[in-house]
């Protein structure tokens, strides 16, 4: 391995928090700086990491010559323009889900990646659990055979979540279900046909002007005879929490557990059998491979609600922070890059702007294409 190390600083001490320790046992990695708004909690996990660089200002950050990359970790409404300008600063960017909240932002990362020569990865925790780990090794093993279809479903209460979730088009955040169905076979999508249903409650409406309770989206691949369906529901509708994939292929077949922490299953032919995941740290450096099974929000009293929520991404998080080190090491693209998170986050905005026109069918853009 490369003893090349990239100093990455975090923006965003919520959730981005869990990726700190991740980065400081990393081989290439030099956990050097943190930024976060609110002083005090800047101060807190400043001094439980024994991290000396701090910024409460995100411009003063990408001033700093010795910042090589930033791991980008805040609102979602913020992704976007915190990614350009770090491009733009000259830094790599990683940024949680989604790339965007619009056509056109998703876009401008693209041709900024294009001209600046850097590296963009969207950390979409789905295509590096556990789960579609294993389901991916199958594949390239050939043990599905043919892939002949593909499903997925993300159904979450938002209630208590921050207000800006208050009342969000499902599909404006649909890369967790729609990640795992490209991801799979590296397959883009070509156009999306969309339809709504149900309504929420009636004050959640006006913040995005979008009623429904659910969105389910059909997926054309290009360039391939495949299509996926993808469901997402936010608020209002009974289910327990479900970030889940299906891949049916003409040998064997994978089926998410209905409920969570039961066995998933595996039909060969018409006979099913349950099966227990195995997790897949060894494919990471030895340093950070206990990470997959524990991290920073591992204790009753100190909880973030995507490990509430989501059983802690599936131990992707050191995939995700190994994935985009090991591309900035190698002068790689990682995956997903650019172009790709656009094409995934792009689903989702336009299946929304399907279902609000009954299913029209949507095309997805020429810069979400990798050629």
């Amino acid at each position: 391995m490369s003893q090349k190390k990239i100093n990455i600083a975090i923006v965003g001490l919520g959730f981005g928090a869990e990726f700190i320790p991740i980065y400081q046992k990393h081989p290439n990695a030099n956990m050097y700086a943190i930024c976060q708004r609110n002083p005090d909690k800047l101060e807190e996990i400043g001094n439980a990491f024994n991290i000396e660089k701090r910024y409460a200002d995100y411009d003063e950050l990408l001033k700093d010559p010795n910042v090589d990359a930033v791991h980008i970790n805040t609102p979602i409404q913020n992704h976007a323009e915190q990614s350009l300008k770090a491009l733009r600063a000259g830094k790599h960017v990683a940024c949680t889900v989604p790339m965007a909240t619009s056509v056109e932002d998703c876009k401008k990362i693209v041709e900024a990646v294009k001209e600046t020569g850097l590296t963009y990865m969207m950390m979409e925790t789905v295509v590096y659990s556990r789960e579609f780990l294993f389901v991916k090794e199958m594949y390239e093993k050939g043990e599905l055979g043919r892939i002949q279809f593909l499903r997925a479903s993300h159904q979450q209460e938002m209630g208590g979540w921050p207000g800006y979730w208050e009342g969000l088009p499902p599909m404006h955040y649909a890369t967790h279900c729609v990640g795992p169905v490209l991801a799979l076979v590296k397959g883009e999508a070509e156009y999306v046909s969309c339809l709504g249903s149900g309504r929420i409650d009636e004050n959640l409406i006006p913040k995005y002007g979008s009623p429904f309770a659910i969105e389910t989206c059909h997926i054309k691949y290009r360039n391939s005879d495949l299509a996926a369906e993808v469901t997402r529901s936010l608020f209002n509708t009974a289910r327990q929490y479900r970030e889940s994939f299906d891949v049916y292929g003409s040998k064997k077949s994978f089926e998410w557990t209905l409920i969570e922490h039961e066995e998933s299953v595996i039909h060969t032919g018409e006979t099913p059998s349950k099966v227990t995941i195995p997790d897949y740290a060894h494919l990471l450096p030895k340093e950070i491979q206990h990470f997959t099974t524990a991290g920073v929000y591992d204790s009753d009293d100190n909880t973030h609600l995507s490990f509430i929520q989501g059983s802690g991404h599936g131990g992707s998080h050191p995939h995700l922070a190994n994935e985009f080190l090991q591309a900035l090491v190698a002068e790689r693209a990682p995956y997903p890059n650019a172009s790709q998170s656009a094409n995934i986050t792009c689903v989702g905005i336009l299946a929304h702007e399907s279902a609000m026109k009954g299913g029209e069918i949507m095309r997805l853009p020429d810069f979400t294409f990798s050629s």
